[in-house]
């Protein structure tokens, strides 16, 4: 089977009613599928369910902030009807999006960089109607807390998608503007090494996320350009 194959056999065993859909997600998974499997479901699940909290945040659903959460997983025609029905049962359940955030941390605890490519996410969807509303920054810095994300991180995130920061190549390398030359290289070199496509290939992210490690260094390689411009 697909990877899309396999993820939507799994949510069509979730009930109708659950409390936590992210919860009955892991405990299906605990019965099928292989490790490598599990691991790749898990990841799109816990992106899908957050998400769905999300976009209620700024108190409204809207179509932008659904479809962008299936462009950022190229969702088969086939399979939408799976996502859709994933997010649909995460948006209406009684679990708060604190508690989802905190059995994401609990499954991904040891492995920083996933919850970080998670927070990544949510910033894309978050920003996806071309602003980034009070209420869903406010969601985004609980996630992260819960996520024990380091704060110098998070402000990398938001540097990358939000206002101003987003056209500062400094902030996007989560450096002071006017950093000097050898500072500016060995954090855009800790960044490559960390955000790399193949890297998060290793780690078992599913291959549809891939694209968002893409764009990612591209604005990370866009700010280190910058920079040695401005210096030459």
């Amino acid at each position: 089977m697909t990877f899309w194959q396999q993820f939507s056999a799994v949510i069509s065993r979730i009930p109708d009613a659950v409390t936590c859909v992210f919860q009955c997600v892991v405990d299906v998974l605990r019965d099928t599928l292989s490790p490598e499997a599990r691991r790749e479901v898990a990841f799109t699940s816990a992106m899908i369910a957050l998400s769905a909290k999300m976009a209620k945040a700024d108190g409204v659903v809207t179509a932008d902030e659904i479809a962008v959460v299936e462009r950022l997983f190229q969702v088969p025609p086939e399979e939408k009807r799976h996502v859709a029905r994933l997010f649909n049962l995460a948006k209406q359940d009684t679990a708060g999006y604190e508690y989802y955030a905190e059995r994401i941390h609990a499954l991904y605890e040891t492995d920083m960089e996933t919850l970080e490519d998670i927070l990544d996410g949510l910033f894309v969807i978050a920003t996806a109607d071309g602003s980034l509303h009070d209420d869903e920054l406010a969601f985004l810095e609980t996630v992260a807390t819960i996520f024990r994300v380091p704060q110098a991180a998070f402000h990398r995130l938001f540097a990358r998608h939000v206002g101003e920061d987003a056209r500062c190549p400094y902030a996007v390398l989560g450096l002071p503007p006017g950093a000097d030359d050898a500072a500016v290289k060995q954090a855009w070199r800790r960044l490559v090494a960390e955000h790399h496509p193949d890297r998060l290939q290793a780690r078992g992210l599913p291959a549809d996320f891939i694209r968002v490690a893409t764009e990612r260094m591209a604005t990370i390689n866009a700010a280190y350009s910058a920079i040695t411009r401005q210096a030459a």
